[in-house]
């Protein structure tokens, strides 16, 4: 597994000396001279460390070590601080850093501390792997949380896929999470720690669409002045995400077709093949089967995408996960707008499981952010769905599963709040199918 040392230090001087003794003792290593730079290739998947500098404009290493613990607690980040800040450095440790040094430094023991932190970072890594293919529970369930039986599904089959081979076409409405799936798939894949490279195929200029994917020679065009790798070439070794597919141009369908049967491209202006060691994923939020038929999507390129076809369901498809899905959708945007968590009362989740949710968890995101800022979370909300013959039946299964929810599982609470016996809380619970279990976490179900 090839790690990579991610160093950021807005000081040129220092960042270039520093990241050529990185090079002499062995190491691979980026170099950026903002967080805002580096924060695109740093995710769970991610199999290197992180050595920032504290001080810098913008998002500075403090800043930057909260928003990387968020996204992944055992993700090692060493801060190079002054003489002056190791207070600032020993306040970082207790926020999670996995260490500091103090400038100036010699590159040895800074060397040492980083041979720890991969150490480290390659068993979080592979523990995490072996974790996923034996169906324990992971950070998967954080990325994907839900109860339901179409959420468990989709977990189960990750899972089985992830660390595959295969190509894989991910189907879904927009919102529904198809771009988490397919970064799930990479981290679980023995191509984690290289690149995950996203091609819009619905924003590709047409104009430059081949040269944007497959690169191009010097002369192959006017204007093209140096040869240029393509989009193909930086993800080798890594995962293509072809995202929305079915936007892609009827003849360039043709050409990728090839590349996914024979891993070789070519690029402009050339005619040596240049072998392709990566993996392909698509998503398409179209029926492709229905654009088959009707002639704007080739039909060999569909079979050849969907050996594997995963499809991640819309949220009103699984309702049951609504409340626990905001819970943490509101911890997450207390935590990303630095604002106390709120928790939400039993009618409001109640209220959010009747809705449609047409932006499905995208939309549900956006309904926590307002609601941690004390905005009106149903501004920009899609309308009410007029479900007039189960309303009925409809909003008390909401209610009851909100009032489980909030109450963490402790169904004496629930019974109490709702003003009815434990006898008829059972009794309704059986006749809506509710089981405490698959709305709250089973780790923290009190009885």
């Amino acid at each position: 597994m090839k790690q990579t040392v991610l160093l950021i230090d807005d000081d040129e001087a220092m960042r270039r000396s520093t990241e050529q003794a990185l090079e002499l003792a062995d190491f691979t290593v980026q170099s950026f001279a903002s967080a805002e730079a580096a924060l695109p290739l740093i995710g769970p998947g991610f199999t290197g460390a992180v050595i920032s500098d504290i001080r810098m404009p913008g998002l500075d290493g403090m800043s930057l070590l909260e928003r990387l613990t968020l996204a992944d607690r055992d993700l090692p980040v060493i801060l190079i601080t002054g003489h002056a800040e190791v207070s600032l450095a020993v306040e970082a440790m207790r926020r999670g850093a996995y260490d500091f040094i103090e400038k100036p430094f010699a590159i040895q023991p800074l060397a040492a501390v980083l041979r720890r932190a991969l150490d480290h970072r390659a068993l979080v890594i592979e523990n995490r792997r072996l974790r996923a293919v034996a169906g324990q529970r992971d950070d998967l369930e954080a990325r994907l949380p839900g109860r339901s039986p179409a959420v468990i599904d989709l977990r189960r089959l990750v899972r089985t896929l992830g660390p595959s081979e295969a190509d894989a076409l991910i189907t879904g409405p927009t919102g529904a999470g198809k771009e988490v799936v397919a970064q799930a798939m990479h981290d679980l894949s023995p191509r984690a720690g290289r690149p995950l490279i996203a091609i819009n195929c619905a924003a590709l200029p047409a104009q430059l669409i081949e040269s944007e994917l497959f690169g191009h020679e010097a002369g192959a065009f006017p204007g093209a002045l140096r040869p240029r790798f393509g989009r193909f070439e930086h993800a080798r070794g890594g995962t293509i995400l072809l995202d929305e597919i079915g936007s892609m141009p009827l003849d360039l369908q043709a050409r990728l077709l090839r590349v996914l049967q024979d891993r070789v491209i070519t690029r402009l202006g050339s005619n040596d093949p240049i072998a392709l060691d990566v993996r392909f994923l698509a998503t398409s939020k179209a029926d492709l089967a229905q654009a088959a038929v009707a002639g704007t999507f080739r039909q060999d390129l569909l079979y050849r995408l969907a050996v594997a076809t995963i499809r991640v369901p819309p949220l009103a498809g699984r309702r049951e996960d609504i409340p626990l899905l905001f819970l943490q959708l509101v911890r997450e945007a207390a935590a990303r707008h630095s604002v106390p968590d709120r928790t939400p009362e039993p009618e409001l989740l109640a209220q959010l499981s009747a809705r449609d949710w047409p932006g499905n968890v995208r939309e549900l995101r956006n309904a926590a952010d307002r609601f941690v800022l004390g905005l009106d979370w149903m501004e920009g909300a899609g309308p009410e769905a007029p479900r007039l013959a189960d309303r009925v039946a409809g909003f008390e299964r909401s209610v009851i599963a909100g009032a489980i929810a909030a109450h963490r599982g402790h169904l004496r609470k629930v019974y109490e709040s709702l003003g009815i016996s434990r006898k008829t809380l059972y009794e309704k619970m059986q006749k809506h199918g509710l089981d405490r279990r698959l709305i709250v976490d089973g780790d923290d179900a009190e009885g």
